[in-house]
């Protein structure tokens, strides 16, 4: 059966050298004070973000190296090296800074993946403002939401989405003071009661002093979706470069000649900790494509722009599978060498569906919002357990914990195969600092120096953690712990499965029945026939206590942006509850 092989690894799969490649003896030398050595520090003392992306390589030898390359359907693709991204990232500081904006004020940006999201990303850290990336395709309400429980100050956005998303709404964000508006068609904008970047820009001095911000100053927002209530603002500071550096190196191999493609969007902490900062923090060039999912378009760019290494989401990766294994034969990948996923658990038919159609198996790992970055992985030196989130990277302990529901006390598990809560000793230099304004629902969060992470896991006896299911999603049938990933896992080892999600529903003998909402692979159409199928195929490979007992087809399932089967929204619906926040649910929350 697939989920007890491993794909061993030989040197013929490593085409360079892994930064990763001894295991245990760089788990046993690693310390952040050392990891923190690695950058240089603001001169005079301090630290930044953005300084440690950009501006110590643009005044060094990679000054013209190439950091960024835009793609987009209907223009030439735009290079932008690393001297010149210091020269734009010190205009829009300087920017800020002409209108006003201080240390510590909010920046909001609401924009797709074009130059300008980025510079303001990066221009925005120089000035010591606080920068929040949306997604573009949020709606009014969810972008109210967020300007507004974030204090947020300054707007970039385009001029398109100001007058379809925020312009009528303007009067309910108080905090809202300044808009820097984009032009869609590579314009200047004259909208009342904004101001047009171009100008600003073509005004704005090339030389700016980096606000001196130290590694404790707060540098990022980012929000989490809310489970019944309102979203969550998760505060970052400018050590998470630390973090972002070594994970950079450590989970995603970073070498300097690598070409590097992170199809998420800054609007997801994955865009902007991995999309943005740690291959900059690398010196190496990465691709930024501005255009949405396309199976033939993301094959051509793998193979056209020479992509080495490939950080993508476990829904792309499903579409891509989906769209059929004779579409990748027509490409060639010479150069990749190395694919990652992260954003829901990757099913093991991912990962070996990598190693049959590119050559390579898709690698896991697992961090969240609120570790700022990855904990634990797959790493190209050390065999794969399709399944598995992988091993805790150097400087990351992780622990099983069970919760006394009488006391609250909890107890670390020490024996493999145990299933608990997964919880992180805090320390790590990405670790979020809090949620904004909400210190209560922090300090939950923690039970002396261990993080609780809300993911119910077990641990095999090689280190390997496996995920089971958030806490609130385990499934209570008849005395049994179900965990909704082991069942989707099953059923998508079924040819006819592009995606599953599983929930229970009340059961007044048993507690909770489990129930699969399942979307077909082109060339299957629900029937009677092979509902029945499927669930003999899950019974046979679970076995009854396990199985679900019903299913239902669905033409596509609920999924955030960032790729996660929303299973909480699945029962939302079937029980008639309410859905809590949606506004990061696919295709949802635009107008």
């Amino acid at each position: 059966m697939l989920n007890s092989s491993i794909i061993r690894k030989t040197p013929t799969d490593l085409r360079v050298r892994p930064n990763l490649n001894d295991y245990d003896l760089q788990r046993r030398m690693f310390g952040w004070d050392e990891a923190a050595r690695a950058l240089e520090g603001l001169p005079g003392g301090g630290l930044n973000i953005a300084w440690e992306a950009v501006d110590r390589h643009a005044s060094g030898p990679l000054r013209d190296k190439t950091a960024f390359r835009f793609l987009g359907a209907d223009s030439a693709s735009r290079d932008i090296s690393f001297a010149e991204l210091s020269r734009l990232t010190n205009r829009f500081a300087n920017v800020l800074r002409r209108l006003g904006v201080r240390k510590g004020e909010r920046l909001f940006l609401l924009a797709g993946r074009m130059p300008e999201l980025y510079v303001a990303l990066l221009g925005g850290l120089k000035s010591g403002a606080v920068v929040s990336p949306l997604f573009s395709a949020f709606g009014p309400e969810p972008i109210i939401t967020r300007v507004n429980l974030g204090g947020c100050k300054v707007l970039l956005t385009t001029d398109l989405l100001y007058r379809r998303k925020v312009s009528q709404w303007r009067e309910r964000m108080p905090s809202l003071e300044l808009v820097l508006l984009v032009g869609e068609d590579g314009g200047r904008t004259d909208i009342p009661g904004t101001f047009d970047l171009a100008t600003l820009m073509d005004e704005a001095d090339d030389a700016c002093d980096i606000e001196r911000t130290s590694p404790e100053d707060m540098a990022l927002l980012h929000f989490t979706s809310g489970t019944t209530g309102m979203p969550k603002g998760a505060i970052h500071v400018h050590a998470a470069a630390v973090t972002h550096h070594a994970t950079g190196r450590y989970a995603l191999d970073l070498h300097p000649d690598d070409i590097y493609w992170c199809t998420a969007d800054p609007g997801w902490v994955t865009g902007t900790s991995y999309g943005v900062i740690a291959p900059l923090l690398h010196g190496v060039t990465s691709i930024i494509d501005r255009e949405e999912f396309d199976a033939e378009r993301w094959y051509g760019i793998l193979q056209q722009q020479e992509v080495s290494v490939w950080y993508t989401a476990p829904t792309a990766i499903r579409m891509l599978m989906k769209a059929g294994d004779g579409l990748a034969a027509k490409y060639r990948f010479p150069r990749l060498r190395f694919v990652a996923s992260v954003g829901e658990p990757l099913n093991p038919e991912a990962v070996w569906w990598g190693k049959k159609v590119l050559g390579l198996p898709i690698h896991d790992n697992w961090w969240q919002t609120e570790t700022g970055g990855i904990m634990i992985a797959n790493t190209p030196a050390f065999d794969i357990k399709p399944g598995s989130m992988g091993r805790p990277l150097p400087g990351v302990d992780a622990f099983i914990v069970r919760r006394n529901e009488a006391t609250g006390e909890i107890t670390v598990v020490a024996e493999p195969d145990v299933e608990g809560e997964l919880a992180l000793r805090s320390g790590w230099p990405s670790m979020f600092r809090g949620y904004l304004d909400n210190e209560a629902r922090y300090r939950k969060c923690f039970v002396g120096d261990l993080y609780l992470t809300g993911d119910l896991v077990r641990r095999d006896a090689d280190g390997y953690f496996w995920f089971i299911g958030r806490v609130d999603d385990i499934i209570k049938s008849a005395g049994h712990l179900i965990g909704p990933f082991e069942v989707e896992s099953a059923l998508m080892e079924h040819p006819g499965v592009a995606e599953a999600g599983v929930i229970g529903t009340p059961d007044p003998v048993v507690g909770e029945r489990v129930k699969a909402f399942v979307s077909l692979r082109q060339g299957y159409d629900d029937s009677e026939a092979l509902r029945t199928e499927l669930l003999a195929h899950a019974r046979k490979r679970l076995g009854a206590a396990v199985a679900p007992k019903e299913i239902a087809f669905l033409a596509a399932l609920p999924r955030t942006r960032s790729g996660k089967i929303m299973r909480r929204l699945l029962k939302a619906r079937e029980l008639g509850l309410p859905e809590g926040d949606v506004s990061t649910l696919e295709g949802g929350a635009s107008s």
